[in-house]
């Protein structure tokens, strides 16, 4: 009971912080807020099984997508700070996080190899989690997330073409969208 009273409440951060995207139908952070929301009940729905049987076959999958997760991650985040200026100009924006709010296009770094570092560390967080405790429900759930990833990377985009212009154009071209050389 106490579990799901924190993912009910873990629930409401995500509404409240989603809130302004929730507005704009079209925005990235309407499909994000999905997917967290999903990725919030695989977690919860496996939290069981999270370190059970730790050396069973699910569980090393689990555990290596799950820290792989960190590599996009930190090097996203890292580098649309450093790198992407993100400024008060954009506040205009309500929908973007702080380090989204990037005035400078990013291609260096992660941003080389993948458009979505971020958006790939969640998926690799949703298939971790699925595979604690694989199972009809948690397939459900992380292939609904993943489809919200997938929804979020798309508004995402036009987003980036209508602030960046022909430059994220000719980025797309240039770059997969989730894993280096392949999608």
């Amino acid at each position: 009971m106490v579990k799901w009273i924190i993912v009910a409440i873990l629930a409401v951060v995500i509404a409240i912080i989603s809130r302004a995207s929730l507005l704009k139908l079209r925005s990235h952070g309407f499909w994000r807020f999905f997917a967290w929301e999903f990725i919030l009940f695989l977690i919860a729905f496996n939290l069981g099984a999270w370190f059970v049987d730790p050396w069973s076959w699910h569980q090393m999958i689990a555990w290596l997508l799950l820290f792989s997760a960190l590599v996009p991650l930190f090097f996203g985040v890292r580098t649309l700070i450093t790198r992407g200026k993100p400024t008060s100009i954009r506040d205009g924006e309500p929908q973007l996080l702080a380090f989204e709010k990037t005035t400078k296009l990013v291609t260096t770094g992660i941003y080389h190899y993948i458009r979505h570092p971020l958006y790939s560390s969640l998926l690799l967080l949703t298939w971790g989690a699925f595979f604690k405790l694989p199972s009809l429900l948690a397939g459900g759930l992380a292939i609904a997330s993943s489809i919200c990833l997938y929804l979020t990377a798309i508004a995402d985009e036009k987003e980036c073409i209508r602030y960046f212009g022909d430059d994220y154009h000719d980025y797309i071209k240039v770059t997969k969208r989730f894993i280096p050389f392949i999608f």
